[in-house]
């Protein structure tokens, strides 16, 4: 298998991505699995891994790529969705067919394939994530590879609902906008990263109380964490904000999500499996 890299978002040092090719080579010597970088990913522009149409070309680029057989998200950031609508209309048959992974900010570009039918997407670990953790490699790469179960979030693997995983300030920001899924009979899994629990509150309220939202079959909370700290503190947790916005939007809260920013991130393939 051979994925390709691409960075949506924020800039991506070289270094980062010489230690996850060092990764690979050490795991997969034989290099039946092996990830190619494209160029842009190292472009810098103000806060952006290159400017929007340079993000934009090189997600077509590598996506329509027949030599690929799946695109990687290598980092998330700040981005994605100022090149996502762009994106979409260039894309082939051959975009339709690879597998598609990332979590963050990457959820605008995931969203939005989404709405428009791709089949295989998931919420899961980054190609950044390979240099830290062996075992969220692994987890990303057996998906890749195999569909493995053992990586996916382990609700899906009793509830045969179709799931689909957010960070919770990106699905918030998408509500409303051309990118926005429909996610009518879907399991919404939502984790943050970050955040003071005021604006998890905040946010919870805007996403409940949005028509389309309430029309999910229930929300489950991955985890929150780096919390920023509240003075005075909030004097709730993030799922007892969660449980709050649910019930108050008639919204089943189904309990917890394996999913985060951490290792232990959890894959969550979007619809049906």
């Amino acid at each position: 298998m051979k994925i390709g890299v691409v960075v949506a978002s924020s800039r991506f040092s070289k270094d980062r991505a010489k230690a996850v090719d060092a990764w690979m080579a050490a795991h997969f010597p034989d290099r039946s699995v092996s990830v190619v970088f494209h160029p842009s990913c190292f472009l810098k522009h103000g806060h952006f891994a290159g400017d929007d149409a340079a993000r934009a070309d090189a997600f077509v680029d590598f996506a329509n790529d027949p030599r690929l057989d799946a695109i990687w998200f290598g980092r998330g950031g700040y981005g994605a969705c100022r090149i996502a609508e762009a994106v979409l209309p260039r894309l082939t048959a051959v975009a339709r067919k690879k597998k598609y992974m990332g979590y963050s900010d990457a959820g605008s570009l995931l969203a939005i394939l989404y709405k428009a039918g791709f089949p295989h997407l998931a919420h899961g670990p980054m190609a950044s994530d390979a240099i830290r953790h062996d075992e969220t490699a692994y987890r990303a790469l057996n998906w890749f590879l195999r569909d493995d179960p053992a990586s996916l979030e382990p609700s899906l693997l009793i509830d045969p609902r179709p799931a689909v995983a957010f960070n919770l300030s990106i699905i918030d920001q998408l509500v409303g906008t051309a990118l926005e899924p429909d996610l009518s009979g879907h399991v919404l899994m939502l984790e943050e990263v970050s955040e003071a629990l005021y604006r998890v509150d905040r946010m919870m309220f805007h996403l409940t109380g949005q028509a389309s939202i309430r029309r999910v079959a229930g929300i489950r909370l991955g985890r929150v964490s780096d919390i920023t700290p509240n003075d005075p503190d909030f004097g709730q947790t993030p799922e007892e904000i969660v449980r709050f916005w649910c019930g108050r939007a008639d919204i089943p809260y189904l309990g917890g999500a394996d999913i985060g920013h951490d290792g232990a991130n959890k894959v969550v393939p979007f619809g049906r499996r």
